[in-house]
């Protein structure tokens, strides 16, 4: 059972990805790079320079071994951190990711940067990372664990090919452990999820995988900022963003956002980042 809900969130999530709508939305709504939650230090900052700075607060966190050191980067998404931890860290970077829409031009960027060197692009899924046991010196993840149907199982990858004293470092969109499921349903539903995680719920798994020193940083208030934000880009959408989405897709996020919104705003929803070390 376990297997089935893993392949059919890891479908979905691939489909979702690879719509010409979703990715004129990232592209054109979120700056393209870093399609994660943003750590703003102004309300009105631009989404792509906070979303930047969310990699600079997750790199700072395992800055004494990513020097040099290889990474996992577990749904890499368009590749903004992995440019940013290749760029400014000199290490190797493994890029995974489901979706080859996201990964084509995730490898342009690259190409673009001189980095393409140092990125290995990968089509695959977090369940069965394709590497051997004790790979990488970090594993990280922004936002993607939200989408897995086995998070466990996810996590015992993770586990799994970071060598002994390794990181895991990690942000997800989560339901606050005091949540009603009746708050978060439909919420899950609307961002192609089957289901939230809880904080609780992953300082326990990372605890029963034998991490050390592990630490959850709650940025929730981050999370409201980001999507107020998003809402203000959807409601005087640029030509670029309705250039590259349909008219329904676009009317759709007007409805949708504004409730991811009201569901941080309420506490229903909070944000953060994990960390911990293999031993």
């Amino acid at each position: 059972m376990a297997d089935d809900n893993a392949a059919r969130a890891t479908d979905v999530a691939r489909a979702y990805y690879n719509t010409d709508d979703v990715d004129g939305f990232y592209a054109h709504a979120w700056g393209g790079e870093d399609i994660h939650v943003g750590v703003y230090a102004d309300p009105d900052e631009a989404i792509d320079v906070a979303s930047g700075r969310t990699v600079e607060r997750l790199a700072a966190k395992v800055a004494d071994v990513l020097g040099g050191g290889k990474v996992l980067d577990m749904g890499s998404g368009y590749g903004g951190a992995a440019r940013r931890l290749a760029g400014g860290f000199d290490c190797r970077v493994t890029a995974l990711n489901i979706s080859e829409v996201q990964n084509r031009r995730h490898r342009e960027l690259n190409a673009r940067c001189g980095l393409d060197g140092r990125i290995d692009v990968v089509t695959g899924s977090f369940h069965d990372i394709p590497a051997p046991d004790g790979t990488f010196d970090v594993v990280w993840s922004q936002e993607a664990l939200c989408h897995s149907g086995d998070r466990p199982r996810a996590l015992r990858e993770a586990r799994r090919v970071l060598r002994p004293g390794g990181r895991l470092v990690f942000t997800d969109i989560m339901a606050a452990d005091d949540a009603a499921e009746s708050d978060v349903r439909a919420l899950a539903e609307r961002l192609t999820n089957e289901d939230f995680a809880t904080p609780g719920f992953y300082i326990e798994q990372l605890r029963l995988l034998g991490l050390s020193d592990v630490v959850f940083e709650d940025l929730s208030a981050h999370m409201l900022t980001h999507y107020e934000r998003l809402v203000e880009e959807v409601r005087t959408p640029s030509p670029g963003l309705v250039g590259a989405v349909s008219a329904e897709y676009l009317k759709g996020l007007g409805e949708n956002l504004p409730q991811v919104a009201d569901a941080c705003r309420a506490g229903h929803l909070t944000w953060g980042i994990f960390h911990g070390r293999r031993g």
